[in-house]
């Protein structure tokens, strides 16, 4: 028998069933094909998935679109529970956990009808609402193939009978069909294509539960303290189940028990980078699929030994604290403030080779130095992140079999390598430290990494402690009158385009008591700053729109010194000032051209294909940038219209018009390589 007394008491019914073969891996199209029902307890939150899952699910199915044999891809677990209905009824399921992935899915599915039936694939249309959306031949609510909550019923037979122009722009079902509409109708991939690998190959565990189960206990079970089974939680189950009942007690005290109180809700996520770190990128939803696969093919307890090992470095990634190590401890911890994890793997090896004796510690922390260097280029120039995960899952093996270079050392080929990985050269990294948005959401933690080391570089003798420090606004968030007085005709402008500038952040102890002062009475606090950064303040009067951008500039010299170029190629011109006075013809935006005349062309284009492609994200921008697009057009010197009815600003510079586009596309968290302006002098 299973050690249950080790086994969380969250998961423990779970634990159970699996053991004793109630469940069973299945493709998604045989839980929602044939005629059933499926109906979320009144118990069950409402639906809540967001943007991020949808994402994350839109991407894993487009990828194995691409694929001519795509494996299964695990989507999670789905809990059931037969229940009684009448003899004329269908058959009837409570869905105990998994309704926000299935509900999901026949969203999804209905948006792939709707476009399907556009396009005049009247077949597929039907055979996806006959076989997947609805019980065709029963009547009142057993025509429907998923009974969500009270909350939700209405909208989401709305969205299956194509009626879902009368929902409110707000409701959380709509949303999901909105985004998933726009997604299919991007990517250009056949209709029948994503239809079978939806119902085909995407999977799930489905854990069927008896009658005489409690099912709202269940689901307590499931939630408690919000956690729902886990891969981690059926890949051990998985590992037990192949390790003799005899060594299970004392295999669960020494390899596993230990990872779980290490690593707790991380322990999934390790998991995943420990797979990743052998060259192959697995998602979050192959996990479970991805390690059976390798357990069957060797001996189980030796490949728990091994994630037991690497356990423990992934702790000191979460933890830098743990490591004994001053020096590597201290890059650990600027690596995890850039908040990049899809490097752990790469990184994990690398750990290993120090443990190892393979690379020497200067060597370790060498290679930290250069992948921050790196991430740190990169974030400032806006370049996407998405594909950093496949980086980093292929390049230690990369490294490794480099054998074109003369040099053997490991250092040296992983500068060579990343080089050619879009690393920004010097000429677009300057360019764009002069205006990037560095403060707020995600980007506050980077930018006082940034100002720490501007600070560390001027070698201070005594150098002050950072932990009390903030992040401070010279040029306030809330202007006051003596402020856009001071600013001047254009202060708005000013204001919205380089409020989070390098040139206007500094660090202090006395951010609450500077907050909106004026620029005299903040140069008398920064004369009396310890801090390097701020002596730079001494010698100015003003602090206006030039101000802002000569201490940018002076800034952004450290910056290259410090976050020193490591390519070859020292010289190359950079896009992002490639339009200075030069005539715009071509703005590319999500891979496609479209012509234009001039700037205020590229302002109105770009604004357009945000508002229809990132409508959320398009409110955004007129909270952040109110001087440059909104609803009322008195608000604005000369204007244009947008499709959906909003007011952009015109009467701008091409400088100026650069400028708030990148803006833009910065907070509708696009890359800056989804949007590039061809120009022709």
């Amino acid at each position: 028998m299973y050690p249950y007394k080790y086994i969380d008491s969250i998961i423990a019914r779970i634990v159970i069933y699996l053991s004793q073969m109630q469940a069973s891996e299945t493709k998604l199209q045989q839980i929602i094909e044939g005629t059933k029902q499926y109906i979320v307890p009144l118990f069950q939150r409402a639906y809540s998935w967001k943007k991020n899952e949808w994402q994350v699910l839109w991407d894993d199915i487009a990828e194995l679109c691409t694929v001519d044999n795509p494996r299964p891809h695990f989507m999670g677990s789905i809990v059931t529970m037969p229940t009684t209905s009448v003899p004329e009824g269908v058959g009837k399921y409570l869905l105990i956990d998994g309704q926000q992935r299935l509900t999901t899915a026949f969203i999804l599915l209905s948006a792939l009808r709707d476009k399907a039936k556009q396009s005049g694939e009247d077949e597929l249309a039907a055979e996806i609402d006959n076989t997947i959306l609805l019980n065709p031949y029963k009547k009142g609510l057993d025509y429907y193939k998923l009974q969500p909550t009270q909350l939700d019923r209405e909208s989401l037979q709305r969205i299956i009978h194509s009626t879902h122009s009368e929902l409110p722009n707000s409701n959380g079902i709509l949303e999901c069909y909105s985004f998933f509409e726009r997604k299919i109708r991007q990517s250009h991939i056949e209709y029948q294509k994503i239809k079978k690998v939806i119902c085909s190959n995407l999977s799930v565990v489905s854990v069927v539960l008896s009658n005489e189960d409690d099912p709202y206990l269940v689901f307590e079970n499931l939630n408690a303290k919000g956690r729902p089974l886990t891969q981690a939680d059926l890949i051990r189950n998985y590992f037990f189940m192949r390790i003799h009942v005899d060594d299970q007690e004392n295999v669960y005290e020494k390899y596993w028990e230990p990872m779980q109180k290490l690593l707790k809700e991380d322990l999934t996520e390790f998991i995943r980078h420990y797979l990743t770190k052998s060259g192959v990128d697995v998602k979050q939803s192959d996990i479970y699929f991805e390690i059976k696969e390798r357990i069957s093919r060797g001996e189980p307890l030796s490949y728990l030994q091994d994630l037991c090992i690497f356990s423990k470095y992934y702790a000191k990634l979460l933890n830098p604290e743990l490591e004994e190590k001053e020096n590597v401890r201290k890059y650990l911890q600027r690596l995890k403030r850039l908040e990049v994890s899809v490097v752990y793997p790469f990184v994990l090896n690398c750990y290993h080779d120090w443990q190892q004796s393979t690379i020497t510690e200067n060597e370790l922390v060498s290679i930290l130095k250069i992948i921050e260097n790196f991430i740190i280029r990169r974030f400032v120039c806006n370049i996407q992140t998405r594909g950093l995960n496949r980086i980093f899952a292929l390049l230690y093996s990369q490294v490794s079999k480099d054998t074109d270079l003369a040099s053997d050392n490991f250092v040296v080929r992983l500068k060579s390598a990343l080089q050619s990985r879009n690393y920004p050269k010097d000429t677009e990294f300057q360019s764009r430290l002069m205006d990037v948005k560095l403060y707020g959401s995600n980007r506050s933690e980077k930018a006082k990494l940034i100002l720490e080391s501007i600070e560390e570089f001027y070698k201070h003798k005594e150098q002050v402690s950072f932990d009390k420090l903030s992040i401070e606004h010279i040029m306030p968030q809330t202007l006051t009158k003596w402020w856009k007085e001071h600013l001047g005709e254009d202060w708005a402008i000013t204001h919205e385009l380089l409020i989070h500038s390098l040139g206007n952040l500094t660090l202090t102890a006395y951010n609450p008591e500077l907050s909106n002062d004026d620029f005299p009475t903040k140069k008398i606090e920064f004369k009396n700053s310890h801090l390097e950064l701020n002596k730079y303040f001494s010698n100015k009067d003003s602090w206006r729109k030039d101000d802002i951008e000569q201490r940018s500039a002076h800034l952004a010299e450290i910056a290259l010194q410090i976050w020193e170029y490591f390519g070859d190629d020292l010289v190359e011109t950079s896009k992002s000032s490639s339009f200075i006075g030069s005539t715009p013809k071509q703005v590319n935006i999500f891979g496609q051209d479209y012509p234009v005349k001039s700037w205020r062309d590229v302002l109105e284009t770009t604004l357009n294909l945000i508002a229809e492609n990132e409508p959320v994200r398009f409110l955004d921008i007129i909270q952040n940038y109110p001087r440059f697009v909104g609803w009322d057009e008195k608000d604005f010197r000369s204007t244009r219209e947008l499709k959906n009815g909003a007011f952009i600003e015109v009467n701008l510079s091409a400088t100026t018009i650069y400028s708030f586009c990148q803006k833009a596309i910065e907070t509708a968290e696009l890359s800056i390589e989804d949007w590039y302006v061809e120009t022709v002098n």
